[in-house]
């Protein structure tokens, strides 16, 4: 923990740094992001970030996805489905803190009242009855959203080992996150259970996905590129549907 707390901090002091506004971005060529305003941000590090991306690249091809897969095999979609809601249920209060951070309190009492409502009724959040039962739909919220409502810039893109496209600001907003959850994730004297969490709510998420990472990389020439501007579009669209509450997942 000692050498993940001064990485935390040497990113900060590099948000802080380089963290300045970006200009408009070019967009994928896709006509269902013309309408999408994206802001683009500095990429000196891309030989770096490109020998990331192709290590994350053959992690994916030769890891991530055949364990995703045979895991698909073994559970079906609705169980799958289940344990997805739980860890994003587990989520909830980080979520809810990062509402509060950034001032929009109505959002938060929204977030506590689903992961009450689903962790009671919906068994430890393995159902969703706080969206499908009361309508309350989820709600996005991040540390590196926090950092950006607070005027911190992006920095620099980031392309994290495993993790993927990132900046700076959200990259250590994601570790600050990580960390939070890590303080109450079910545990058993030992670090291990978390990491074992981790492990398995990443290849659940990957089970439920398969193969859209495949199709998206067959329709671009240069992947790299196009998954840079997905990432600020994605990113875009989650900020303007997350600060209210209006989209069932």
């Amino acid at each position: 923990m000692r050498y993940l707390s001064q990485a935390l901090t040497a990113l900060v002091v590099l948000v802080l740094l380089y963290g300045q506004k970006g200009q408009a971005a070019d967009l994928l060529s896709d006509d269902s992001y013309q309408t999408v305003e994206v802001q683009a941000v500095a990429d000196p590090l891309e030989p770096f970030n490109r020998a990331v991306f192709t290590f994350n690249d053959k992690f994916y091809l030769f890891v991530m996805d055949p364990v995703a897969t045979g895991y698909s095999k073994v559970l079906p979609q609705d169980i799958r489905g289940c344990i997805d809601n739980f860890f994003s249920n587990l989520a909830e209060p980080v979520r809810s803190a990062n509402c509060l951070l950034q001032g929009r309190f109505r959002d938060s009492g929204l977030v506590l009242s689903r992961f009450a409502i689903n962790s009671v009724f919906g068994v430890f959040g393995l159902a969703d009855p706080a969206g499908h039962e009361f309508e309350i739909a989820p709600v996005y919220a991040s540390f590196g959203q926090t950092l950006s409502v607070w005027g911190i810039g992006d920095g620099f893109y980031l392309v994290a080992p495993l993790l993927g496209p990132s900046t700076a600001r959200d990259f250590t907003g994601t570790m600050v996150d990580s960390v939070a959850k890590a303080a109450y994730y079910p545990r058993h004297g030992d670090d291990t259970s978390y990491w074992v969490m981790s492990g398995t709510e990443k290849v659940n998420a990957t089970s439920l996905h398969l193969g859209e990472y495949q199709d998206l990389k067959s329709l671009s020439f240069d992947p790299y590129i196009a998954f840079r501007n997905g990432y600020f579009q994605m990113r875009t669209k989650q900020r303007a549907t997350g600060s209210s509450a209006n989209v069932q997942k």
